[in-house]
């Protein structure tokens, strides 16, 4: 990742800077980091791990220049697409309805998507290949990367 790409992250959180992350989340960040890069599901055993919110861990990887991949949603972070869920050829009418009652601004919240992926028990991917079937964006991530 180039300095210019670092820097790109953590100007969207203004002021702060990478002193500032907390010491126990930088120590697992730069442990849990694979070629200046964290995946999604690494993310959250973090957040699991230290007790933080998605946010947070999200926030500190910014700062310190690390690129989230790996989206377990498929939205972003693969190679060489960027993004691979595609649109579900049909979507169950019952999801469908959940779907739409959890929109907010005409997004699907990504924390909702988890949400609706455990009580309809389906992988997570099917219910953003769902919202891509139903042109349906999913907003905000979760660790903020979108």
């Amino acid at each position: 990742m180039t300095k210019k790409t670092a820097d790109a992250f953590a100007a969207k959180h203004g002021q702060d800077s990478k002193e500032g992350v907390d010491a126990a989340i930088r120590t697992k960040l730069e442990k849990e980091t694979r070629e200046g890069t964290l995946s999604c599901a690494a993310a959250f055993t973090l957040v699991t791990d230290l007790n933080r919110t998605p946010a947070e861990i999200g926030k500190a990887a910014d700062l310190l220049g690390i690129r989230l991949v790996k989206c377990q949603l498929g939205l972003f972070g693969y190679s060489p697409e960027k993004k691979i869920v595609r649109p579900s050829a049909t979507v169950d009418p019952l999801l469908q309805e959940a779907i739409r009652g959890e929109l907010q601004s005409g997004r699907l919240a990504c924390r909702n998507a988890w949400d609706l992926a455990k009580r309809f028990r389906l992988p997570r991917m099917a219910v953003s290949a769902a919202c891509e079937a139903l042109g349906i964006k999913v907003k905000p991530c979760q660790l903020g990367a979108f």
